[in-house]
């Protein structure tokens, strides 16, 4: 796949889904979704290395305050008001994640008395573990982007405050588990099962924050995030990670490459999970193309999720890159070598995913303009990918 994307159609993409979401126009109301804007964060900061251009990073931070203010917050049609930590309001800003942060649904949360129709959830607010996550990794972002700590810290305030939360063990077998949807308080499970790769993607994500925490006394051993590190480790032990969704392949992909970073940089030795990784990753893709949906017209196909697959192979690029440079921090290198080979073989199909969505027919539909705005952030994403993955 191309390394130098076509950087002004990111530009324009990421200056109108500003001007579309509320961020940089006055005349619109914030529409902030926590995992749409944690994917916009990481594309501002792209495009402002990639120019120098400080309008950039300027959109990437005004983005995490607009949705500390507005998602770390109760709506405006509940009963409840203020930060959803309850915390008064000068110490919220301070710890503007503290108590969580919501989806950004157009619906309220179910209450405790209304019964549970599994459609309609997918409309309700309240707080899931997997977006959680995407936002701890954009905080941890710009964190590196600014050299501001403080970014960080929110982030490890936010993993402590929903991993005690969300994680709980069962009655049933004795083990943890992790809730996958969460009331807007976090009092409750709105959806008690597990997303396929919650406990992957958090013991990433807290891993790469605990390598993060700095030494000094404002550290408060209060966002040491070991104990959690070790409940999800075991959580994920045994586990089969393969799937035949394209977003949840390249979610696999880009854990793939957060992992070898990882290892690369603290030596911890994570190659079987890595090699379980990269062939589960393997699977899901042959299975996937057997299916043939990318042979559908448009308005049969999701472009995010089929984006989260494109993005994910643009990690797998990346990943090469670094077992080419960094070969002596993997143990089985040879091994994990010859897997990444075999995912290169599949690189057309993320340039054939990116060519089918850049013709402006196929982002006419209804499928396309029902999600918009992620449409349109993964899109980007898929076009400019360093700033998501990390990659300096």
């Amino acid at each position: 796949m191309q390394q130098n994307l076509p950087l002004p159609l990111v530009r324009q993409i990421m200056t109108e889904f500003a001007e579309q979401t509320g961020l940089s126009s006055v005349r619109r109301p914030p529409s902030r979704y926590l995992w749409t804007d944690a994917f916009g964060v990481c594309n501002f900061l792209e495009l402002y290395r990639r120019t120098g251009d400080d309008s950039f990073k300027s959109l990437a931070l005004s983005l995490v305050d607009q949705v500390h203010e507005t998602l770390g917050r109760h709506r405006q049609d509940d009963t409840r008001s203020g930060w959803i930590s309850g915390l008064d309001e000068d110490v919220g800003r301070l710890h503007p994640t503290a108590g969580g942060l919501r989806i950004g649904k157009e619906m309220n949360e179910r209450g405790p008395a209304d019964p549970f129709d599994e459609q309609r959830e997918w409309d309700r607010d309240g707080q899931y573990y997997h977006y959680l996550i995407k936002w701890m990794h954009a905080l941890q972002c710009v964190a590196a982007a600014t050299s501001e700590s403080v970014y960080s810290r929110w982030a490890r305030e936010l993993a402590s405050k929903v991993h005690a939360a969300f994680v709980f063990t069962s009655a049933i077998d004795g083990r943890k588990h992790i809730h996958w949807k969460m009331s807007i308080d976090l009092s409750h499970p709105l959806v008690p099962s597990m997303g396929l790769h919650d406990p992957l993607e958090g013991f990433i994500t807290y891993s790469r924050l605990q390598a993060d925490r700095g030494d000094g006394p404002e550290e408060s051993p209060r966002l040491d995030l070991m104990r959690e590190i070790r409940e999800l480790a075991d959580i994920c032990r045994g586990r089969n990670w393969a799937t035949d969704d394209p977003l949840g392949i390249g979610g696999l992909l880009c854990n793939g490459l957060q992992l070898a970073q990882l290892i690369v940089r603290d030596r911890s030795g994570h190659d079987k999970l890595l090699s379980d990784l990269l062939d589960s990753s393997l699977l899901g893709l042959e299975s996937y193309l057997k299916t043939n949906t990318l042979l559908l017209p448009a308005h049969y196909r999701l472009a995010f999720r089929e984006f989260g697959l494109s993005i994910g192979l643009h990690a797998v690029e990346r990943l090469q890159g670094l077992m080419l440079k960094e070969t002596d921090s993997f143990k089985e290198s040879a091994a994990l070598s010859a897997r990444i080979e075999k995912l290169m073989r599949y690189q057309q199909v993320g340039e054939q995913i990116e060519r089918f969505w850049q013709d402006e027919a196929h982002r006419e539909g209804d499928t396309w303009m029902e999600h918009r705005a992620i449409n349109m952030v993964m899109q980007a994403t898929s076009l400019a990918p360093d700033g998501f993955l990390q990659v300096p």
